[in-house]
């Protein structure tokens, strides 16, 4: 295959819905070069009805475990944009399903697949238990397998993995394991971090980087593109907050007995921790994984790590600390709003799965 031949005009897009998917499809359409057919269970909902009055958007009722919908929309496109929330699928039915869809993708003609991913930090950890976290690892496996068999099937269909991690807008949003608490006027963060670090990624961002991988998708085919604003500690979170917004804020570290006592995701700590998998890791067992895989984050000298140069490179403009993604957030909401968002009375969801469950749609 001619390497041109990866380039594409249509997405297929599995995931368009959600917090990481909206910016991601808004990004591949802004200026005409690209449409894409969005996969969505409901068009109705607000999400979908968004993205539907964007130009070149059109939508696909199903869902990504019907290979009869997977295949209908595959067909209108020579592009692939996949990112399946495993909050909602699960470790096991997500890594059966995104192996699924990339072979369909690859019966179908697409050229180009990008698969939204994660690190795979039990592999990256030496397989150390104390760190094992499902929603890392269904995708991060997946990962790999991907770039695998690209090596094989490269002349049919190029591929590219996007590893995100955690987005920055969690911590300052309802319904996530970081969602932050006013205590005595000032904004706290208490999680079992420790001196580690967190590679949060901007969802504006988003958009920026996957774009680059289908407008560049020669040079990104077999490659894995791991993404982040920095490694943050929680310490430099909370300063930067009180440097932005001139009122206070602290992060007090915590054991994981306190964390999973009076943590904000505390009353739900023993319910399965995705929605569709009552058999697979309590919320208790996921994220104590994934607090360990971030202690031993610190510096980027850890378990994960990221090639900022790389990503200075490919996103010139990319936001490169906290500090910057505060101020962005000033000047896009107005002067004051930080310090209203965190306020629990205007704290709201940016998963879509807390969002669906606090409508009761799950």
């Amino acid at each position: 295959m001619v390497a041109d031949n990866y380039r594409t005009t249509t997405i297929f897009v599995v995931g368009g819905t959600g917090a990481q998917g909206i910016p991601v499809v808004q990004g591949l359409v802004h200026d005409g070069r690209y449409a894409c057919v969005v996969l969505t269970r409901d068009p109705r909902s607000a999400r979908a009805q968004e993205l539907a009055r964007l130009p070149k958007v059109t939508l696909l009722e199903g869902t990504f475990t019907s290979p009869d919908i997977l295949r209908q929309g595959l067909a209108q496109c020579d592009g692939a944009f996949v990112n399946i929330d495993g909050f909602n699928s699960g470790e096991k039915e997500e890594t059966f399903w995104a192996m699924r869809i990339y072979e369909l993708a690859v019966q179908q003609g697409i050229k180009f697949f990008v698969y939204g991913n994660l690190d795979f930090v039990t592999k990256k950890s030496g397989y150390d238990p104390l760190l094992k976290t499902a929603h890392y690892d269904g995708k991060g496996r997946v990962g790999e397998w991907i770039l695998h068999q690209t090596r094989d099937n490269g002349q049919r269909m190029g591929a590219a993995l996007f590893t995100t991690g955690p987005y920055i807008e969690m911590t300052i949003a309802s319904g996530t394991i970081m969602t932050p608490q006013v205590e005595d006027g000032v904004v706290t963060w208490r999680a079992p971090l420790g001196a580690g670090a967190v590679t949060h990624v901007a969802l504006d961002d988003c958009a920026e980087y996957v774009r680059w991988l289908f407008d560049h998708a020669p040079r990104a085919n077999g490659m894995d593109l791991e993404v982040a604003i920095d490694h943050i500690p929680y310490a430099d979170l909370a300063a930067a907050f009180t440097r932005v917004t001139g009122h206070p804020a602290q992060f007090i570290d915590t054991s994981f007995d306190e964390y999973w006592q009076h943590g904000p995701m505390a009353f739900a700590a023993d319910l399965p921790a995705a929605y569709n998998d009552p058999k697979g890791p309590t919320i208790r067992e996921n994220f104590t994984g994934f607090w360990n895989m971030w202690r031993a984050s610190g510096q980027n000298q850890g378990v994960i790590r990221r090639d900022y140069a790389l990503l200075d490179e490919i996103h010139p403009g990319r936001i490169k600390s906290a500090e910057q993604w505060f101020r962005r957030q000033e000047e896009k909401h107005g002067p004051g709003s930080l310090w209203k968002r965190v306020q629990p009375e205007h704290l709201k969801p940016v998963l879509k799965l807390s969002e669906d469950r606090r409508k009761g749609k799950l």
